[in-house]
C-alpha cells in the first residue's frame, strides 16, 4: 500500500487511526500554545470557539449508537447500543473495549454520560497528523500521543479518519463489512473506481454529505429503517445507461448489484465464526490460503473469503430486521437472522442489492429464548476464563435480562449491504454472468418461476 504523500500506511492490529497525510485546513498554532494533559481537555479548548459542534454530535448515531428508524412497520431505537451482531456479539459488560470507536471519551460502561460535551472526541475525525491513536479502556488516548500538536493541526476528516473504525469493526482489518477495509483508503481504482486514486478521488463525504455532524448513510446491520439511506440516483441519472434493455433493470434491480461483481478484492473478510467450539486448548491453530486462522481459542472456529460474489436479496429501507437485546427467538430450530432484509419482489419499493452473508453459531438461552449477553474482556471475562456460564451470567445481569443458567448455541446469519468497491464499468456484470445456465443469482429465492429473460419479467409495470 502506498500513502498519497509517499509516507505509506501504518496499521495497528487494534483498529486504531491510519497514517494520515491531510494538511490542516486551517492552522491552529495561534489558538492552542499549551500542553495538553487528556482528550476531554482538547474538547474544551475547541468547545470555546465551536460551542454549536458538540452539540450536533451529540445527536448523530456516531454518539447516541442508536437511532431512530422505522423497522417491520414499527418505530423503534436500534443501533449499536442495543442490536447484536455475529461477531463479537454485542457490548453490554464489553463497552471498554468495543468504545474505542465511539466518538467520545470515557464510555466504559452503562454509567457513561451522554450529555456532557467534554466527552466528545473531535480529534477522532480532524486530526490530519496520522499520530492520534486510541484504545482501550473507553477510547482512551495514548499517553504518547503530543494532545498540543493534533490540536494544531486540525481539518476536514479524509478516508483514513473514517476507516480507523470502519475499516477494522469485527477485531481487525476487512472482518466485518467486506467492502470497508485498508485496501481503499488509497486505492487503484480497479478496486474502487470512485475512491481510486487513479480514478475520481472521492473522499468519504463526497457521497455521505455532511452538514451539521450528521452524516447520511446507514449501515444495515444496525440501522435497517434509518431514513438518511444513500442512493446511486443522487448522483447517476435513474437510466444512466445507452442501451435501454439496461435502463429496464434499474426499477429491479439496485446499481450496485451489476456494477460490484466481488468484494473482499485485496484482503480476506470474514464470513463465518462459531463460538461454539471457542476454549479447546488442544486445538492446534490451523490459517487458511489466506494466511487468516481458522481456529483461534478464544472465538472458535472461522472462515474467510477473497474476492468473494455477493448474496442477491430484495431491500427497501424499513423492511428488514434486527435482532434487539432480550427480544425472543420465535423458532430456535431454524437460522436465526440477526440482520437482513424482508423485502419480497411484490414491494414494489424493492431492488435486488448485493450483501455480504455472515454466518456462525452464537451462544442462546434455551429457557428463555434469547441471545445471550456475555461478558468477554477481562479477568471474568470468557476470554481469560472460557466459562459460558459464568461470562454469560455477569453479562445477562448487567443488562437487566433473566438467565436461565443454560447455555446452548444457535446458528445465526448476518447480511451486510455491498456499496463500496465498484468496479470500472468494463468489469460489471454482463447478461449471462446472472442469466443462461451458469448465470449467479437464484431465481427461485427472488421469487421467480425461472430466468426471467426467457418470459421478459425483468420491468416493473
Amino acid at each position: 500500500m502506498r500513502g498519497s504523500c509517499g509516507t505509506g500506511i501504518i496499521f495497528l492490529l487494534v483498529f486504531l487511526p491510519l497514517a494520515v497525510c491531510a494538511a490542516p485546513a486551517n492552522s491552529h498554532k495561534e489558538f492552542f500554545s499549551e500542553p495538553f494533559s487528556s482528550g476531554p481537555e482538547v474538547t474544551k479548548a475547541c468547545l470555546k470557539c465551536h460551542e454549536e459542534a458538540a452539540e450536533e454530535v451529540m445527536q448523530t448515531s456516531h454518539w447516541t449508537w442508536l437511532n431512530e428508524q422505522v423497522i417491520e412497520g414499527k418505530l423503534v431505537k436500534a443501533g449499536k447500543k442495543n442490536t447484536f451482531n455475529n461477531y463479537c456479539t454485542q457490548i453490554v459488560a464489553n463497552q471498554a473495549s468495543c468504545t474505542r470507536c465511539h466518538a467520545g471519551y470515557g464510555y466504559v460502561d452503562g454509567s457513561f454520560d451522554f450529555s456532557d460535551r467534554t466527552k466528545v472526541d473531535c480529534l477522532v475525525c480532524h486530526d490530519t497528523t496520522g499520530t492520534y491513536l486510541k484504545s482501550d479502556p473507553g477510547g482512551k488516548v495514548f499517553k504518547t500521543v503530543n494532545l498540543l500538536r493534533v490540536a494544531q493541526n486540525v481539518g476536514q476528516p479524509v478516508r483514513d479518519n473514517c476507516g480507523s473504525c470502519h475499516f477494522f469493526g469485527g477485531g481487525g482489518d476487512a472482518v466485518k463489512h467486506g467492502d470497508l477495509d485498508s485496501s481503499i483508503a488509497y486505492p487503484e481504482k480497479s478496486v474502487d473506481v470512485h475512491m481510486g486514486l487513479d480514478g475520481e478521488d472521492f473522499t468519504c463525504q463526497t457521497c455521505h454529505v455532511t452538514h451539521g455532524h450528521q452524516i447520511p448513510g446507514n449501515s444495515l446491520g444496525v440501522s435497517p429503517g434509518a431514513s438518511s439511506q444513500l442512493s446511486c440516483e443522487d448522483c447517476h441519472s435513474a437510466k444512466p445507461h445507452q442501451e435501454s434493455l439496461l435502463n429496464t433493470h434499474v426499477s429491479a434491480v439496485a446499481c450496485q448489484t451489476c456494477h460490484i461483481p466481488f468484494f473482499a478484492k485485496e484482503i480476506p473478510t470474514k464470513t463465518w465464526w462459531d463460538w461454539s467450539t471457542a476454549g479447546d486448548p488442544e486445538r492446534n491453530i490451523v490459517k487458511d490460503k489466506h494466511g487468516k486462522p481458522l481456529y483461534v481459542q478464544k472465538k472458535g472456529d472461522m472462515k474467510y473469503g477473497k474476492m468473494v460474489t455477493p448474496e442477491y436479496a430484495w431491500f427497501e429501507s424499513g423492511k428488514a430486521v434486527n435482532y434487539v437485546r432480550g427480544q425472543k427467538i420465535e423458532d430456535v430450530s431454524k437460522v436465526l437472522t440477526v440482520a437482513g432484509p424482508t423485502s419480497i419482489r411484490a414491494d414494489k419499493g424493492a431492488r435486488i442489492y448485493p450483501f455480504k452473508l455472515m454466518g456462525g453459531k452464537q451462544t442462546y438461552d434455551p429457557v428463555n429464548k434469547t441471545l445471550l449477553v456475555v461478558k468477554q474482556i477481562g479477568e471474568d471475562g470468557f476470554w481469560q476464563t472460557f466459562d459460558w456460564q459464568k461470562s454469560a451470567k455477569i453479562g445477562m445481569l448487567e443488562a437487566g435480562l433473566p438467565f436461565s443458567g443454560q447455555v446452548e448455541f444457535i446458528e445465526t446469519r448476518m447480511f451486510w449491504r455491498i456499496n463500496h468497491m465498484v468496479s470500472e464499468a468494463a468489469e460489471a456484470l454482463n447478461c449471462l454472468d446472472c442469466h443462461g445456465d451458469k448465470g449467479r443469482l437464484d431465481w427461485s429465492s427472488l421469487g421467480y418461476p425461472g430466468d426471467p429473460m426467457l418470459n421478459n419479467e425483468w420491468a416493473r409495470d
